[in-house]
Order: C-alpha cells, then sequence, then structure tokens
C-alpha cells in the first residue's frame, strides 16, 4: 500500500481511539531501519507510524552533510516507494522539534507540504512534533498555535508536549521533577490554545511520569491516571469523551500494564526508539563475536567476505528489530488491526 493520505492517517487515529489500541510510533535512521519497520508491521498485520528525529534527519543526509531538511525529504521519498510492496498502511512523522531548530527543521518541512499540496500532492509527512517542552507554557502554546495554522494548510497533523518528559533525547534534557507530571490545568490551557480539531487536528503529548532512556521494569514510575484526569475535566467541560487524541513518550521500562492502562485512556500513539534500537543491534555484535576472524583480517589472513559483507549482519538486524516491533504491536493491541 502507499503511505498513508491525510484521510487514511485521520481514520487510522480515529479507529484506534474507537477500538481501543495504539500505533507503535518506530524511529528510523536509516534505509535499512526503516525496512525493519516496514517488515514488522507487515508481519503483526498492524498499520503503524514510523518517524525520523532531528538528529536522525541529520545523520540521514550523511555525517559530513548534516542537513535535516535534506535527510528527512530522502526519507520520506524513499518510504513512499518501498512502502507500496507492504499490506499495511504507513504514517511518516517527525518527533522532537525544540524550538531552536523550528527554523531548520519542521517549518521547511511543513512548507514543502505546503507546495505540494498546492500542485494537488499529497505533503511529504503526515505529521511534525512540535516539542515545547524546554519552554514556558504560555509560549509553547502560542507557538503551537501558530504551528497548527500552518500545519492545517499543509493538511498534516501536529504534534505538540505539554509538561516535561525526563531523561533526554537527541539533546533534549528534561530533568526529573514535578514538570513530569501534566495538570488539567494544562490541559484546559491547550485546549483554549489550540481547540479541539477545528483549528487544525493534533496529538497531545501529556505527561505522566515519562523518562526517556534505558531503565528496568519498575524504575520508571508512572502515573497513567493523570491522562485519564485530564480527559475527564477537559472532557466535561467540553462535553465531549476522550477529547485528546494522546501520545506516549519514553516508554522504556514500563510495564505492559502501564502501556495498557495508558492506551485505555486514549493514547493512540506510543514512541518506541530505545528498544528497537537495541533489538537491531544485539544481532549484530552476536554476529561479530561469532564471526571475530572472519569480519577481521587477523594476523595478516584475508577474513572471510561473506562474514563482512554487511548484507549478512544486515539482515539479522533488521530481523531482530522487525521482531521487537511486532511485539509492541501485541503490547499495544494493534496488532491484526490493519485497514483492508
Amino acid at each position: 500500500m502507499p503511505i498513508a493520505t491525510p484521510e487514511v492517517y485521520a481514520e487510522m487515529l480515529d479507529r484506534a481511539k474507537r477500538q481501543g489500541f495504539a500505533y507503535p510510533a518506530i524511529n528510523v535512521t536509516s534505509s535499512q531501519t526503516l525496512n525493519a519497520a516496514l517488515r514488522g508491521f507487515a508481519e503483526a498485520e498492524s498499520d503503524g507510524i514510523i518517524q525520523v528525529s532531528t538528529g536522525g534527519a541529520e545523520f540521514l543526509s550523511g555525517a559530513t552533510v548534516k542537513d535535516m531538511v535534506t535527510g528527512a525529504t530522502a526519507l520520506a521519498e524513499y518510504a513512499r516507494v518501498v512502502a507500496e510492496k507492504y499490506p499495511v498502511q504507513i504514517a511518516l512523522h517527525t518527533d522532537h522539534c525544540p524550538k531552536n531548530k523550528l527554523d531548520g527543521f519542521m517549518k521547511p518541512l511543513i512548507k514543502i507540504s505546503q507546495e505540494r499540496v498546492a500542485r494537488g500532492e499529497e505533503p511529504l509527512f503526515q505529521s511534525h512534533m512540535w516539542d515545547g517542552s524546554a519552554v514556558p507554557l504560555e509560549e509553547n502554546l502560542q507557538i503551537a498555535a501558530e504551528l497548527i495554522e500552518e500545519c492545517a494548510k499543509a493538511r498534516v497533523i501536529m504534534e505538540m508536549e505539554i509538561g516535561v518528559v525526563g531523561g533526554e533525547e537527541d539533546g533534549v534534557v528534561g530533568e526529573i521533577n514535578e514538570k513530569l507530571y501534566t495538570t488539567p490545568g494544562d490541559a484546559l490551557a491547550t485546549v483554549e490554545a489550540v481547540g479541539l480539531g477545528e483549528k487544525g487536528r493534533y496529538l497531545l503529548a501529556a505527561t505522566f511520569g515519562n523518562v526517556h532512556g534505558v531503565y528496568k521494569p519498575g524504575h520508571v514510575k508512572l502515573r497513567p491516571e493523570v491522562l485519564k484526569e485530564i480527559q475527564e475535566v477537559v472532557g466535561e467541560q467540553y462535553g465531549k469523551e476522550k477529547p485528546f487524541d494522546l501520545v506516549f513518550h519514553g516508554g522504556s521500562g514500563s510495564t505492559l500494564e502501564e502501556i495498557r492502562e495508558a492506551v485505555s485512556y486514549g493514547v493512540v500513539k506510543m514512541n518506541i526508539d530505545t528498544d528497537t534500537q537495541y533489538a537491531f543491534t544485539r544481532p549484530v555484535a552476536d554476529h561479530m563475536f561469532k564471526n571475530y576472524d572472519g569480519v577481521l583480517k587477523v594476523d595478516g589472513e584475508v577474513g572471510n567476505k561473506k562474514a563482512y559483507d554487511p548484507r549478512a549482519y544486515g539482515k539479522a538486524a533488521e530481523a531482530g528489530m522487525a521482531a521487537r516491533i511486532v511485539e509492541a504491536c501485541e503490547h499495544l493491541l494493534s496488532q491484526g488491526t490493519k485497514i483492508k
């Protein structure tokens, strides 16, 4: 199937909310990790979201070029070609964009989509994330209001974050403090600034103790009931059940019970990066240890070309990452829910 149209993406999100599941949103940094994500979603019979961060986009452009827009555009165009061979719908998304990178990442990509739409084409990406967690809420919402207007013109969905995800991702650092928990007041202020869909559709990353990075189960103290509270407070005031389409960031180390509870409160998208990075790299490490004298020309020998051919360990890496994505689909209950 082709990359999801704006209409199909909207239907994907509506179905997830209606049926009580969420889509894994997989961060990729290369054509191969993209292929692994496509394979994982296809094997799980789940539609899905594939995303690229500012650092991932920079990396995709080439280690000496380091141009985020070039890398993101290249990924999106490549994805359009290869995704047609898979029987699932895929939405393309850009991850965390802080204030200091708006002009070099999110805004130019929105402009590209606006130009494509003006020519009668589909937008380049289906959604973009504005990460205003590092600025005061008032400024965060002011910028969000400006961005959602531009996103609507481009027929794309905006994702925004209120509260702070702890830990670090691509240089964005969140301290571990009370800001890890979004308040009902934050949520009400968000609706006042960007509405509930009438100004453009958006996804909301509300925080409930989330932390980016690597943690053992039980280390991260999540409070999913925070999501329930903001849905109920805003829903009661505006007469709408579960008014927000919620996003779960920083989920590594979360228990399955916590994940499922968050989904039950209206989470439709869960970002997954740390776990799939390891699932991709672990088979490569295994290959190198088992084929040490083949991947290296030890003591003047010639090595083993079949062992150091990148395809040899690349196939194993792709399979490992795909398997972890299938597991994510199982956890989020999206397995077997693809649009027919």
